[in-house]
């Protein structure tokens, strides 16, 4: 019976003979104590100490109450006191053994790690493999080259023919060690207020986004063009009513910037006659623009409720298509166009859009159809995302956190993988090959740079704005060394690299100044 009376003392010598006799019944619906199954009501209810042990009421309180301010546990021989035993409120208890599951989710864990761990070393091995097919392809053409003048008439190894071999090799070393030099600052505004940066190659001209100069009579804001032949400023052109946050240039070489701006507005402003040309009411502040890539018609408008919407440069009335935020509702901060390429890992074309939450790739099935990809990006301290479209790659910044307390560019490469049958939909994703490390402050939105060096040899450079130390860091992507850093007198807000005159050249835009760095 349940209500046998036990004395403190015979239960205590009994305690291991009754743990191992329920060890080896094992039913778990018996008292460790009386061997009677406890109920669900009444005085031999289903109880419990904070060890977690089951009781029948009367039984673990009379053994409590006998072993007075010693009391243990007659299982575990841990502490416990009358307050310490709780009811349970179960019709029936049954433990299912779940060791194996628990041994394969931490064995697929680890096979994760490991695959993670696998393609970042392939994606870095990728890269490096690129670069040194282009180096090569150089010194196969120099050997070309060498080839041909050896071949010539009357030349042996002669001194002219030394001082050839000479000088080329000298012309090799010359293209690849390079840097920055400090070339020229233009004012663009006085009283502060540029955000944006962008070059127009058909014009020769940069484009900085500013505030009115001349606010009573034309308020508002616009662009100043700077022209990049003798690096000085010409002309300020009226646009929005409230600050532009985006400018970009299509493929057609036919002067036409797209901007963005926080009045609800998306505007095509044609810099032949400095006049707009056409305007998109959107309805809710734009943070983001930027053109389609693989068809001139179509442009897209990141809004601050997280929507994309898409316009057809041919429909003046409204968007065509709006993409919905497949998280939260945060501002698209970013919006980069991937143009579709010969490309085994990442053929396909389509947008990113960025924002603090994370990153999507919007892939473009065909004109009006897209596919949504969620990128496998740190949620909340995503604040730029950009795109080198020739090498399939993105940069994506982070600001500081506490436990990444400094500003950090990771550049990621795109990869798709294959359908493995008719019904699963190819997956397009990314992942990370470097990260770049910067100051520890990030109070502004501001925009870095990934693009070919012109060093050439295919190695690619990473441009980011350091606020702690106003400047710009300068890293190769390959080694993940850094090669340099331009001073700034305020924080840098966008980075713009540019050719003109057979020169390269980097812009870096503050809230004042434009500096322009020549590569030499």
């Amino acid at each position: 019976m349940h209500c046998q009376k036990y004395h403190a003392s015979s239960l205590s010598s009994s305690a291991p003979a009754l743990r191992l006799s329920q060890g080896d019944e094992g039913e778990g619906e018996t008292c460790s104590i009386c061997f009677e199954p406890w109920t669900t009501s009444g005085e031999h209810r289903l109880s419990t100490l904070r060890c977690g042990h089951l009781f029948g009421y009367t039984c673990i309180a009379r053994w409590v109450k006998g072993q007075g301010q010693g009391a243990r546990c007659p299982q575990c021989n841990k502490k416990t006191k009358r307050t310490d035993i709780i009811l349970l409120y179960a019709r029936k208890l049954r433990a299912l053994d779940n060791t194996e599951q628990e041994s394969m989710k931490r064995s697929l864990e680890q096979e994760h790690s490991l695959r993670r761990k696998a393609e970042l070393e392939s994606a870095q091995c990728r890269l490096q493999l690129q670069v040194m097919t282009d180096e090569c392809g150089e010194l196969h053409k120099q050997l070309q080259e060498l080839k041909t003048l050896m071949a010539q008439p009357g030349c042996g190894p002669s001194q002219s023919s030394a001082a050839s071999l000479s000088g080329l090799f000298q012309r090799q070393d010359s293209t690849q060690v390079g840097h920055y030099v400090f070339s020229k600052a233009v004012l663009v505004s006085q009283v502060g207020g540029c955000r944006v940066l962008s070059y127009c190659e058909p014009l020769s001209c940069l484009l900085a986004s500013q505030p009115s100069p001349h606010t009573s009579l034309v308020p508002g804001c616009g662009v100043k063009k700077v022209s990049t032949l003798n690096l000085k400023a010409c002309q300020y052109i009226p646009i929005h009513v409230k600050q532009i946050r985006g400018l970009a240039f299509n493929r057609q070489a036919d002067s036409l910037l797209l901007s963005a701006a926080l009045d609800n507005t998306i505007k095509l402003t044609s810099l032949m006659t400095n006049t707009v040309v056409q305007t998109y009411n959107t309805g809710k502040p734009v943070w983001s623009c930027c053109w389609c890539l693989d068809n001139n018609n179509y442009v897209y408008a990141g809004l601050s409720n997280g929507s994309v919407l898409v316009y057809d440069t041919r429909d003046t009335s409204t968007h065509v298509q709006e993409l919905q935020p497949l998280r939260s509702r945060c501002p698209v901060a970013s919006l980069s166009y991937v143009p579709r390429a010969a490309s085994s890992s990442f053929p396909c074309g389509g947008l990113i859009a960025g924002s603090l939450d994370g990153g999507c790739f919007w892939e473009q099935v065909d004109g009006t159809t897209y596919r949504p990809h969620m990128l496998p990006l740190e949620t909340g301290g995503c604040t730029d995302i950009q795109v080198q479209p020739e090498s399939r790659h993105c940069l994506v910044t982070y600001r500081p956190g506490r436990s990444k307390p400094s500003l950090r560019c990771v550049l990621m490469e795109l990869n798709r993988t294959p359908q493995q049958d008719a019904a699963q939909e190819p997956s397009c994703s990314c992942y990370p090959v470097q990260t770049f490390s910067a100051g520890s402050s990030c109070k502004l939105l501001t925009k870095n740079a990934v693009f070919r060096s012109p060093a050439g040899e295919g190695s690619t450079l990473v441009c980011a704005g350091d606020e702690a130390t106003n400047s710009i860091m300068v890293w190769d992507a390959g080694s993940g060394s850094l090669i340099q850093k331009l001073s700034a007198d305020l924080p840098v807000l966008d980075i713009c690299p540019f050719e003109v005159n057979q020169g390269s050249y980097l812009a870096s835009l503050t809230e004042k100044m434009l500096k322009i760095y020549k590569w030499e």
